[in-house]
């Protein structure tokens, strides 16, 4: 049965898909290779990263090579079941109200879930209360822009590597400027850069000569973004 686009089930469907390399969540191993170049290792054995949206724990090998304890939180009990037999420290719950602590954080991962939510600012709160002061953020999500609805779900969601078809509502893309705008009232120091599949590593990957594809870096942000920050010392200011 076809269920409605965005809806949180497909990812229950899709969860023996999780760590097939060039399975319907191609791409979010690629983007998780991208996000951890962007992560400073861990300065202290103790250091916590959160992983929000961590569906089955594709940042584990990362987080682990960096010395992170990692953290992942989503909604859906057939990932975490996934990122735990991954080593993630699996807690089911809300990117809206994450059920952990202020300033617990080292570093928080916000990827490909901005996109996926009402209220993609309150997701940034949540990511500002969780970050201890100088504490790092990686986000990744698609944009909303005149181009993005035609590639991201016309195109994307049709070739290999790309989106499971009906993942995404465009809809729910993201406004760069007012989510700037929230991270500079939150206390987060935030930049945004493009993001795009290699296309020599794309035809080499579905050639079979390649394990993944690399994300290369791009001045227009339009579709597919990154943004890297950090918190800012002193509280957070109330979003509510």
């Amino acid at each position: 049965m076809a269920l409605p686009r965005n809806d949180p089930a497909q990812y229950d469907q899709l969860a023996d898909q999780w760590w097939v390399p060039a399975g319907g969540f191609a791409m979010l191993h690629w983007l998780a290779a991208s996000r951890a170049e962007h992560l400073p290792p861990a300065p202290s054995p103790d250091a916590v990263l959160v992983d929000l949206a961590c569906g089955g724990g594709l940042m584990a090998p990362h987080v682990q090579r960096l010395g992170y304890r990692h953290v992942g939180v989503d909604l859906g009990a057939a990932g975490l079941g996934l990122a735990r037999e991954h080593g993630v420290g699996a807690v089911r719950g809300s990117v809206l109200a994450v059920p952990l602590a202020d300033g617990c954080a080292d570093v928080v991962v916000c990827g490909e879930i901005l996109e996926h939510v009402e209220d993609d600012v309150a997701v940034l709160a949540e990511c500002a209360r969780l970050l201890k002061p100088g504490g790092a953020l990686v986000i990744d999500a698609i944009a909303d822009s005149w181009l993005a609805g035609p590639v991201a779900v016309g195109i994307a969601e049709r070739i290999p590597g790309g989106p499971p078809p009906g993942i995404h509502d465009r809809a729910l893309f993201v406004d760069r400027a007012r989510l700037l705008a929230a991270a500079d009232r939150l206390g987060l120091d935030l930049r945004l850069v493009g993001l795009r599949p290699s296309v020599r590593d794309l035809v080499a990957w579905k050639r079979g000569r390649r394990p993944g594809v690399r994300m290369v870096p791009m001045r227009w942000s339009g579709i597919l973004f990154a943004g890297y920050g950090r918190k800012r010392p002193g509280p957070v200011p109330s979003e509510k």
